[in-house]
């Protein structure tokens, strides 16, 4: 797996690169798995899949915010899955697996440019999947708890 680091609006992200077909690749962004679509497949640019050829990497990449993006993600989201709506870092987890939640019920808190967010049950129902712990970095879109 190739792995980068890159710096985007002073957060820091370790990517990792598992593999690529057509236009899809499949990363680990912090530890959490996605895919994502590429605007143009590799092979049309005349370039083979990473898996088959050398990639030069740098250790340290800063990026500023691109003004259109360049993937999108092609996230496989279960029925029920509370999503992040910005990245930052897990500050509390208010609810345990088995806890039932009310609909605008604070779950878990999030820091995001340095100010604390409080992430709220998107519906009634059961806690069945708790998954962040405090502490954990995430992406906008990651799932944090599953309610069901």
């Amino acid at each position: 797996m190739k792995e980068y680091n890159f710096i985007i609006n002073g957060t820091k992200y370790k990517v990792g690169i598992q593999s690529v077909e057509d236009n899809i690749a499949e990363v680990e962004v912090n530890g959490a798995p996605f895919y994502v679509e590429m605007e143009k497949p590799l092979v049309k640019k005349g370039i083979k899949p990473l898996a088959k050829r050398a990639v030069y990497t740098h250790d340290e990449t800063t990026v500023s915010s691109p003004s259109q993006p360049v993937v999108k993600p092609v996230v496989k989201v279960k029925t029920g899955a509370l999503l992040s709506p910005l990245p930052g870092v897990i500050t509390a987890i208010s609810v345990n697996v088995g806890d039932t939640v009310k609909i605008g019920q604070k779950v878990l808190a999030l820091e995001a440019m340095k100010m604390e967010n409080n992430i709220n049950a998107d519906k009634d129902g059961k806690v069945l999947e708790i998954k962040v712990s405090k502490g954990d970095s995430v992406l906008e879109g990651t799932e944090l708890i599953i309610i069901g």
